[in-house]
């Protein structure tokens, strides 16, 4: 498996192995400085676990954040209420 990662980055030695994994950890660092710079690290999770829900229940395109916004207004983040407001969307109400 890491042959398999290593030929994938396409790295040839350590050092460029060690320059990818740096910049990943800076990447992860600049993205926790941004979420608690905006909208803080909690909120931006929920919102993501609100939309990987609305995907399990069924959501496609621009119905994943609309079921995602109206599930953290209800603060009832779960599929079955997922399900509810996705049929919901889908007959008009």
């Amino acid at each position: 498996m890491a042959k398999l990662c290593l030929k994938i980055l396409g790295v040839k030695s350590a050092k460029e192995l060690a320059c990818v994994l740096a910049s990943v950890g800076l990447a992860q660092n600049f993205a926790a400085l941004y979420a608690l710079a905006t909208e803080g690290i909690q909120r931006g999770h929920m919102k993501l676990h609100a939309e990987n829900i609305a995907v399990q229940a069924g959501a496609k395109g621009a119905e994943i954040k609309e079921v995602a916004l109206r599930m953290i207004e209800m603060q009832s983040v779960n599929e079955a209420t997922a399900r509810e407001i996705l049929k919901e969307i889908r007959n008009g109400v």
